[in-house]
């Protein structure tokens, strides 16, 4: 049986990762919580994480000058 990806994820990874997605969430108006968040609807799960990749594009646009 196959492992999900984020299994073998570093802990301090998965923490970052963790705030990152708070911060993003909180950004756009969404409240998440610790743990499980399957309440979310599609669109507030979408607007988090199109958020996230809006964010890291920036960090890596400003890396680049």
């Amino acid at each position: 049986m196959a492992k999900s990806g984020n299994s073998n994820m570093v802990p301090e990874a998965r923490e970052a990762l963790d705030r990152f997605k708070m911060e993003a969430a909180n950004e756009v108006g969404v409240n998440l919580k610790q743990g499980y968040n399957g309440n979310l609807t599609s669109k507030e799960a979408g607007s988090v994480g199109g958020q996230m990749v809006k964010k890291m594009i920036e960090a890596y646009e400003k890396g680049m000058k």
